[in-house]
């Protein structure tokens, strides 16, 4: 008999360790460390499989590979996913807890119900009459297949048996593979999903797992869950709206996000999310101007707002919000040393208003005049936008898009965008202090 070896594995972030620590050494929770035991390999076992014979398949013999989509109902989604569901694939979809995942999953269960299409609703944390009461609430119809089965092997085998159209999962950390299994473990999240996701692929049918983040908001369970998915999104909240985010996908853009509102009726989509994040923006308040950003391939605009305050300590603080922490360090170092703005003893906030989270480079401009103008004490003249990269000799780069970011500007009555000369923006400056003296005139 194979002797088991013992690790020891994060549930939060999925590390392993050989012995039990406290806590882990790479996201630093406390009692997460949890055993697991497997079988050592052994000589025999390696020997027997070099004995098999590798299957092998020349690229041009394979069936051709195009995508077969269908629409999954709501266009906000579709935009997400790259332009909806796909045949056969494997999709993860995580959020904290009453973001509106289950909501959202039901309302696209619906319009695949509606389209004429077979769905298995998985419901391992809520009874079948408290799915109904989500359903009678928000208006929906019947026809969806709904279990409380949280036997991976047994939902596996239904779907290559029946090999329903659309599978959802809510939520992976309520399934097992073995009986007397723990739900939630590591090694049942690892091993459920990989038996979900051979079940949806070998059968056609699209497979949605719904999972759950961690404090830290990643997330939770072994980093496995996401490689073997082929998309992985988030579910956020932002200016008191949903942002669907993609993170992984092999379908479509990464980075791309659809808006949606809560309502009554359920997870309704935001028309014109920019209008929506600036609804609330002040007006003539030093510190405040709006940023033209891309999100995958979606222009936004949003705010940027910035404080400046005296320091009490020695070492004053940088707090950051919803952007790159270091790229803003870049961009109030360039203040700094080449406009001579005086920030070394003044405490320095900068956030995205409505919490979302930016990872646009061209966001730099609007961190740099934020704060330029929260140490000057001057506003930002209404109705102009910003974008631009800045370099670290305070010269103004190029962004991807500026044709798409100035017509969302033009079009949210933003029809001013200040930002690095080109061919969209003929009339654009090359530095930050040219940007400046263009914004204020005497920068």
């Amino acid at each position: 008999m194979a002797k088991s070896v013992t690790t020891y594995v994060c549930s939060e972030c999925g590390t392993h360790s050989p012995a039990y620590l406290g806590r882990c050494p790479r996201c630093g929770s406390w009692g997460t460390l949890e055993e697991e035991r497997s079988a050592a390999p052994t000589a025999r076992g390696g020997r027997a499989a070099a004995a098999r014979r590798l299957a092998t398949t020349r690229l041009e013999e394979v069936l051709d590979a195009s995508l077969s989509r269908r629409s999954s109902g709501d266009a906000e989604v579709d935009r997400v996913l790259g332009g909806g569901w796909v045949l056969g694939s494997a999709l993860l979809i995580a959020g904290e807890p009453g973001i509106g995942k289950s909501t959202l999953l039901l309302q696209l269960a619906q319009h695949a119900v509606e389209a004429g299409r077979s769905v298995l609703y998985v419901a391992g944390e809520e009874s079948p009459a408290q799915v109904r009461m989500r359903a009678d609430r928000l208006g929906l119809g019947s026809g969806m297949e709904l279990t409380r089965e949280n036997d991976a092997r047994v939902i596996a085998e239904h779907v290559r048996a029946v090999a329903p159209d659309l599978v959802i999962v809510d939520s992976i950390q309520t399934l097992v593979d073995e009986d007397g299994a723990v739900p939630g473990t590591v090694s049942q999240l690892r091993d459920s999903t990989a038996l979900l996701v051979d079940a949806a692929k070998g059968s056609g049918s699209t497979l949605v797992l719904i999972g759950h983040v961690t404090k830290q908001g990643s997330i939770a369970g072994p980093k496995v869950i996401e490689h073997v998915v082929d998309a992985t999104f988030a579910l956020e909240s932002a200016a008191g709206l949903r942002v669907l985010r993609s993170m992984k996908n092999r379908f479509g853009a990464t980075g791309e996000v659809g808006v949606f509102e809560m309502t009554q009726s359920g997870m309704q989509a935001v028309k014109n999310p920019s209008e929506a994040f600036l609804a609330e923006r002040p007006r003539g308040v030093p510190g405040s101007v709006v940023v033209a950003a891309l999100e995958g391939q979606r222009p936004l605009l949003l705010e940027v707002q910035a404080l400046a305050s005296k320091s009490p300590y020695a070492a004053p603080r940088r707090v950051v919000q919803g952007l790159d922490h270091r790229r803003v360090d870049v961009v109030l170092a360039v203040l700094e040393r080449r406009l001579q703005l005086p920030l070394d003893s003044l405490d320095v906030y900068v956030n995205v208003a409505g919490g979302l989270r930016l990872t646009d480079p061209g966001a730099d401009l609007a961190v740099a005049v934020a704060v330029h103008s929260a140490v000057t004490n001057r506003p930002a003249p209404d109705g102009t936008a910003l974008v631009g990269e800045v370099g670290l000799a305070g010269e103004l780069r190029s962004v991807g898009q500026l044709a798409r970011r100035l017509e969302e500007a033009r079009r949210a009555d933003h029809p001013r965008l200040i930002g690095p000369r080109s061919r969209e923006l003929p009339d654009g400056v090359r530095t930050l202090q040219q940007a400046l003296a263009l914004l204020w005139g005497d920068a």
